[in-house]
């Protein structure tokens, strides 16, 4: 839900120059459809999905609790499969 500004200056600060991020502030219709959106708070919840050069999703984590991280080996290696 973040605006795309925010993203851009996320990425920046990082040096994320070969990530494409999305923004789904204006609707939460990703969030709806994938289950992420907290529809009272108008955030998602943290969830991670690696989606493969066949625009099929290869790898879904999420975290139902604020704070979690996740499994950054296991996303790495869904990344580079």
């Amino acid at each position: 839900m973040d605006l795309p500004f925010a993203q851009k200056r996320f990425c920046n600060s990082f040096a994320l120059d070969h990530i494409k991020m999305l923004s789904d502030h204006k609707d939460g219709s990703f969030g709806e459809a994938y289950g992420t959106l907290i529809k009272e708070l108008r955030i998602h919840s943290r969830a991670i999905f690696v989606v493969g050069p066949d625009n099929k999703i290869t790898y879904v984590e999420s975290f139902p609790k604020f704070g979690s991280h996740p499994n950054y080996e296991a996303v790495l290696a869904a990344v580079t499969e």
